[in-house]
């Protein structure tokens, strides 16, 4: 005891149909309490589980359920020794105390089989097993019965199954008997015909009519005096006893394998599905994606049709979109209040309700909450058509539905990081519009205040030359006002969505001609040509917005070129497109600016993009226009200096060219 206490306490309690079995789950609990210990439930499940009674398989779900609420960690181990997998399991978990209940059963004499607990003891006896009293006499009772019903259920084609293979063994061995064949290689044909009956048959009812039958056969056609029952050979009664002995163990065991495998074949395929399940999440884009992955690897799973509530916008339960099992049809709406209301519980509660539950036992389905973490993704309901899940099953499925919770989580973490980082990166944007606004206006706003405070207190003492002087940088510095307001409030309802165009067919040389009127005033200091193709383009465009890009750009050219510096706008048509090109002979534009040119905020260090003084704005308001145009704008290099930028337009070819 001093061993086991020093370290920490593990309790494996025993889950049974056995209507007192609470009472054994209920002990280990309070021990588990007082003990402080961790708490595990163990169910082994055999290979004739299917035959229980379902109110036993209920029970049994009852069970496993108090368990869970009781804190124990349910496990499930498939298998036919009991209490040799109970042991080894203890060794393993690093059990300390194993509670089991006690069964009504007795050996009747020295020879007779150990009772589970006796077995438990022996298996595990550096373990402590505390027995309690727990009578199963009843429950041993109905499982015989079920099992004899089961045995003695026929049907037609396992009948006319066994009947070919009695009449092919029979005339295998008349063969056997013409070649000279020994009965003891006729004793084997019919012992190889009880084998394959077992096998190829459902009910092993059908083992044991093979076993007499062959016996009889045997008797029939190959012992002298044939056609008859009778034999002139005593010793041929222990052959017959030893044959039928061999055939029905044969047939016991080919039917126990077939048992085994059935079960194999069935929990290997219910992993595989939550395998798969594991899989196909993991590469779901959304969350509609990773309900509908989850609806129908449970339809795979269970042949269930399958309801799914998902959590709609407002953090409340949404409608059900039903998953029917017959081929997958497409989701449809369901209108069912009262199954709606009990969703709505589940959801809010966050506990499974439905069929056989604690709560709405009466209803058709059952329903389970997706939660993780406290947050719940909303509730998936299964029409079991009165018939609750299997232990098994049950597990495979709580896994689906944890694994579909994961993979919600995952994705809602996802969103929140992505909401997170736009508003980083919004903040990061309005602190750079202030800091822009905050140091870029102040020099104009200054310069008016300057002036205007000149013209207020010495307007009489200055000359005519200062005053015109004065009164142009006013202008500028308000014009430049303009423009930047101009822009921003463009660039804010673009953001925004809000910025409407009025689409019409307009001459694109007319649009750049009128942009030449509006454009900084220093551009007079530059040599500004026009280079046109004699056909006259018909663009469809918004010929507001395409001369503010044009005044843009051309006043991008003004300020960041030298004076007299050479600036040329040039129309033409390229296939099914309109361009536009404005082409400078300044210095240009470095090669590590080009990729950030068109972006907000960015100035190049106030040596290129808006001018001196910009924001960073002009140039991306000219990509925004531009591409809401379905259009491009690009810059190239004018060689051997200078800077090129092109806008391309598309245009109707059917309405685009009129000759002159």
């Amino acid at each position: 005891m001093d061993k086991n206490m020093e370290k920490d306490e593990h309790i494996l309690v025993c889950i049974s149909p056995s209507p007192s079995n609470i009472k054994v789950i209920k002990a280990a609990s309070k021990m588990a309490e007082a003990f402080h210990a961790t708490l595990t439930a163990l169910y082994i499940k055999s290979a004739n589980y299917d035959s229980l009674p379902e109110k036993d398989k209920v029970r049994l779900q009852n069970n496993i359920k108090y368990a869970e609420e009781k804190g124990a960690s349910v496990t499930t181990i498939i298998g036919d020794d009991v209490s040799l997998q109970i042991a080894e399991y203890a060794h393993i978990s690093n059990t300390t105390k194993i509670v089991v209940g006690r069964s009504g059963a007795r050996r009747r004499h020295l020879w007779g089989k150990m009772s589970l607990t006796e077995q438990i003891i022996l298996n595990a006896p550096d373990v402590d097993v505390y027995i309690i009293p727990d009578s199963v006499a009843d429950l041993k009772q109905q499982k015989e019965k079920s099992h004899i019903t089961d045995q003695i259920r026929p049907t037609l084609k396992d009948a006319i199954l066994t009947l070919l293979l009695l009449m092919a063994s029979t005339g295998l061995g008349l063969i056997f008997t013409l070649f000279g064949f020994s009965e003891s290689n006729i004793i084997t044909v019919f012992i190889l015909g009880v084998l394959v009956i077992s096998v190829i048959t459902v009910s092993p009812f059908y083992s044991v009519l093979g076993s007499l039958a062959s016996v009889l056969l045997f008797n029939w056609f190959f012992i002298e005096p044939r056609f008859s029952f009778h034999t002139y050979e005593t010793e041929y009664v222990v052959t017959f006893i030893i044959m039928l002995t061999s055939s029905l163990i044969t047939g016991s065991l080919a039917n126990k394998l077939k048992k085994n495998a059935q079960q194999s074949a069935r929990e290997a395929f219910r992993a595989k599905v939550l395998f798969d399940t594991n899989q196909l999440l993991q590469k779901a884009d959304g969350s509609e994606e990773v309900i509908r992955i989850t609806a129908y690897q449970i339809i795979t799973l269970l042949d269930k049709d399958v309801m799914v509530y998902p959590r709609d916008m407002k953090g409340d339960l949404g409608r059900a979109a039903a998953f029917n099992s017959s081929n997958y049809p497409d989701e449809e709406e369901l209108s069912d209040e009262n199954e709606y209301e009990i969703a709505k519980w589940v959801f809010k509660n966050r506990q499974a309700a439905g069929l056989k539950l604690e709560k709405y036992s009466t209803a058709e389905s059952q329903y389970h909450a997706i939660c993780l973490n406290d947050y719940c993704y909303g509730v998936i309901a299964i029409r079991l058509n009165g018939i609750p899940l299997e232990t098994f099953e049950n597990s495979v499925f709580m896994s689906i539905l944890g694994e579909c919770a994961l993979a919600l989580e995952s994705l809602r973490n996802a969103e929140e990081k992505e909401k997170a980082s736009i508003m980083v990166r919004n903040e990061q944007l309005r602190s750079n519009l202030l800091r822009s606004i905050s140091h870029d206006i102040r020099t104009p706003l200054t310069s008016i205040s300057g002036n205007a405070s000149n013209l207020l207190n010495h307007f009489e003492q200055l000359d005519t030359e200062t005053l015109k002087q004065i009164f142009s940088d006013i202008y500028d510095d308000s014009e430049w006002l303009v423009d930047l307001v101009e822009n921003l409030l463009s660039i804010s309802r673009i953001e925004n969505g809000q910025m409407e165009l009025h689409m019409s067919m307009d001459v694109i040389n007319d649009v750049i001609e009128e942009a030449l009127k509006h454009v900084d005033r220093n551009i007079c200091q530059h040599h500004v040509s026009l280079q046109n193709s004699d056909d006259i383009f018909l663009v469809n465009i918004d010929s507001r917005l395409i001369m503010q890009v044009l005044i843009n750009l051309i006043n991008n050219a003004i300020k960041n070129t030298q004076t007299g510096s050479e600036i040329m706008i040039r129309s033409e048509q390229r296939g099914s497109t309109a361009v536009v090109s404005v082409i400078d002979n300044g210095p240009g534009i470095p090669d590590s600016i080009k990729p950030h040119i068109f972006e907000m905020f960015y100035t190049g260090q106030s040596k290129v993009a808006d001018g001196r003084r910009g924001l960073g704005l002009g140039l991306a308001l000219c990509k925004s226009i531009v591409e809401a145009h379905s259009g491009k704008i690009s810059l190239k290099d004018n060689v051997p200096t200078g800077c090129c930028f092109e806008i391309e337009l598309p245009m109707d070819i059917g309405a685009a060219k009129i000759d002159i």
